[in-house]
Order: structure tokens, then C-alpha cells, then sequence
């Protein structure tokens, strides 16, 4: 997958990511940049959920 494709399905996941988690802000989502790792980090710090449960948040937005 190269670089254009990949941003393109994190902008159409930023959405969606936004509607399920709230508390998360545009310019957080937008700082995570499509890095798991921020995200993972970030889901830890506002909603308390430990880095497995994060991943597993995340793979089910995404199917």
C-alpha cells in the first residue's frame, strides 16, 4: 500500500473515529496522523483502556 492510499483510509477512519470516541478532538485525530502507536496511546489516556483493549477498539471500527 503506498503513502496516498494509506492517508486516504486513515482521513475516511478519522471520521468515524470522531463519531465513536468523542472526547477525541479533530486536531488530536489529526496529530495522530494515522500512527497506531498515538492513537493506542491516546485511547490509554482519555478513556483508560489498556493498549490490547485500544487495538481491539480499533480493528472493530475498522471492519
Amino acid at each position: 500500500m503506498n503513502k496516498d492510499i494509506a492517508q486516504g483510509k486513515w482521513h475516511q477512519l478519522s471520521g468515524s473515529i470522531q463519531q465513536k470516541w468523542g472526547e477525541l478532538t479533530h486536531d488530536e485525530i489529526t496529530e495522530m496522523g494515522g500512527r497506531f502507536d498515538k492513537f493506542y496511546g491516546k485511547m490509554q489516556e482519555k478513556y483508560g483502556m489498556s493498549k490490547d483493549e485500544a487495538q481491539d477498539a480499533f480493528t472493530k471500527l475498522r471492519d
